[in-house]
Formats: structure tokens, sequence, C-alpha cells
């Protein structure tokens, strides 16, 4: 069973016990499960890309600094499952590595999301789960509205109604791109979206079983 799973930025902390708690749980089903796993930028991303900003750097150059700071945390990721390893740069280096694969950004203009389901397509994934730090879609931000209501499940057509196929600025955070969107459908790739510092969450969307969060269907 192939499973890739774009595990965001805001996953990744150095000195979170949750973290650490998440990295090793991966690494003990990875050796059940063919593992992709997408990493994000997250505050590290952030913080650079908006230093970098005040400094006159170009929307191009910021994203080069974003997708420099996830392949950091892939690094950071991958010390779970390896001593010492290289990640893959690029779609077709990750799809012809043995997993468990840990990679981040690859070019400017695309989101890990969109990397996460181009890689889904490229090696024709079973499932692809997107781990963020919240426990679905919403109708809207729950961050900022207590009353937001989530979805349990979701057609691809209203999501990609719901979210811009533009690009958006460097270090933006959103739930999912318009380019993962349009590769999940033309690609009908089962798709989750769960908060992925529940563990028990992560864990039963990998092997399809319930889970709370979001389905999105295709």
């Amino acid at each position: 069973m192939k499973i890739v799973i774009s595990l965001g930025g805001s996953i990744i902390s150095p000195d979170d016990i949750n973290f650490i708690k998440i990295g090793e749980h991966l690494k003990k089903i990875s050796k059940e499960v063919d593992l992709y796993i997408v990493t994000g930028g997250g505050k590290t991303a952030r913080e650079y890309i908006k230093a970098a900003r005040k400094l006159g750097a170009s929307e191009e150059f910021l994203d080069k600094i974003g997708i420099e700071a996830t392949r950091l945390n892939a690094l950071l990721v991958g010390s779970f499952f390896y001593k010492n390893f290289d990640i893959p740069l690029a779609i077709e280096d990750a799809s012809e590595a043995n997993p468990p694969v840990i990679m981040g950004g690859t070019t400017p203009g695309h989101s890990t999301d969109a990397v996460g389901a181009m890689l889904a397509r490229e090696i024709n994934a079973d499932r692809f789960i997107i781990a963020t730090d919240v426990d679905g879609i919403y109708d809207k931000d729950p961050k900022k509205n207590p009353n937001a209501k989530r979805y349990d499940s979701i057609s691809i057509k209203k999501l990609r109604n719901m979210i811009s196929d533009e690009w958006k600025k460097a270090g933006e955070s959103f739930i999912i791109d318009g380019i993962a969107c349009k590769i999940i459908e033309e690609v009908r790739i089962p798709t989750y979206v769960i908060n992925g510092k529940n563990v028990e969450s992560l864990e039963n969307a990998i092997y399809g079983r319930e889970f709370k969060g979001t389905r999105i269907e295709v």
C-alpha cells in the first residue's frame, strides 16, 4: 500500500513532544506501509520569507526561500527514519526512491500540497493525506469563526469552487491549494484532510479506517 502524506509545517516543531510521538509513530507504520512524506515549511518558512520581503526580495525568490525551509523540515523528519540520507529534490527522484521517502518542496509556484498530489499521481498512490493543524475542511476559518462547520466529506467540485486556482504569495497558509485540487480531481486520488497532531486520526487515515476529518469525494 502506497500512502502520500503532505505533512504541514505546523506539525513539525523540534521542541514539541507531540511531534516526537508523531515521528516515532510514522516510523513504526513505515514498516508495514510504503510512506511518501512531503513536508511543509511552517513557521520557519514564514519568518525567513517575512524578513526577505522587507529586504525587497521578489516573490519567486521568496518561494525559493520557502522551499529551502521545507527541505530543512524534511531533513528533520527524515532523521526519524535514517541516520544519514539525501532528500529527493524532484518528483521523479522521489518516485524512484525506496520508501520511506521524505522530501520538501520542488519548484517555485507549487505548494507542498501540490507536490504531494503530483507525487501521489506519479506513484499511483492508494491514498493522499493532508495533515495540517486543523481537523478537516470547514466552511469558514475555524481559527477565526467559532461557529464554523466542518465537512465530514466534500466533493472535489464543491471544494474547487471554494478555492482559487491561482497561486498566492509565498508564505501564505491555506488548507489546500487549487493546483492540488485540480490534480486530485483529474486523477481521482482518494484524499483525506486531518489534524496531523492527532496520532489516532493520522493512523486511521493511513489505514483507511474511520477518522476525524474530511474526505474529499472524487
